[in-house]
């Protein structure tokens, strides 16, 4: 196996070319040829992250944020740190952004409505005609302070307090759950009359919105919510006969 077959059975899992998205999607640094043996996978396309990829000895590192966003009009300051470490230890980058929150199945959105058992399940979060999260039921009525305690107990929050605006019903149903930056899809839960929507960070207005709308909100963390994706990536790599492994660098927002 090569870098080029793990990036094309990924891409093609992902659909990486059907989303509109800031972040350059599929294969970023290093050539399709490389062998690969090893397979390391993180949130973020970090100093840190990358540092200890390659002092593992991995061949690729796959991320949920790596380091073209945008297109790259000059490779200088951190990009060029970034990217020459991974030249240099030759370890290839892939990233896999909007394709991974709103997969049905491998996405972080999938793995957030996985927590809280979310069933009858629907796409949401519209970005240009794809979606990047989905919506679903609570098995029972929920409070507020149990849903917080339910996501706080299971994602990786670096022992940081789900925030919660608690401003919606008193018991819970509907659940809409975009992860990561997803406060600008609270219009669209208003309109789908959903109870909650689950996202990691928030924005100064998102309260009054929230409160005006009646939908409760939770934010649990931006990285706590985006983990569940790459981590799933990996468990696909598992059946693949390379090593594996997943490189942890919790940011606490």
């Amino acid at each position: 196996m090569d870098v080029s077959d793990v990036t094309s059975r990924y891409n093609d899992r992902l659909r990486v070319t059907d989303y509109a998205d800031a972040a350059t999607n599929g294969l970023q640094v290093g050539p399709g040829d490389r062998s690969v043996e090893r397979i390391a996978f993180a949130v973020d396309a970090a100093a840190a992250t990358i540092s200890d990829a390659v002092e593992w000895g991995a061949d690729l590192l796959v991320v949920h944020h790596g380091v073209a966003w945008g297109g790259l009009d000059a490779v200088t300051g951190r990009e060029y740190d970034r990217i020459a470490a991974l030249v240099d230890g030759e370890c290839a980058l892939y990233a896999a952004h909007l394709p991974l929150d709103g997969h049905p199945e491998l996405g972080n959105a999938a793995h957030v409505a996985d927590v809280l058992g979310l069933t009858q399940r629907s796409p949401f979060g519209d970005h240009s005609g794809e979606q990047i999260g989905l919506q679903g039921q609570l098995p029972d009525p929920t409070s507020a302070a149990a849903l917080s305690e339910s996501l706080a107990a299971a994602l990786p929050t670096g022992d940081q307090p789900v925030q919660v605006l608690d401003v919606g019903p008193a018991e819970l149903t509907d659940v809409a759950v975009v992860t990561g930056s997803g406060a600008d899809w609270l219009r669209e839960a208003e309109a789908n009359g959903v109870d909650a929507l689950v996202t990691g960070e928030g924005k100064g207005k998102l309260y009054h919105e929230a409160r005006e709308a009646g939908v409760s909100v939770f934010l649990a963390g931006h990285y706590a919510t985006e983990t569940g994706g790459v981590r799933a990536l990996k468990a696909v790599a598992d059946d693949w006969g390379v090593e594996t492994r997943f490189i942890s660098h919790p940011t606490g927002l």
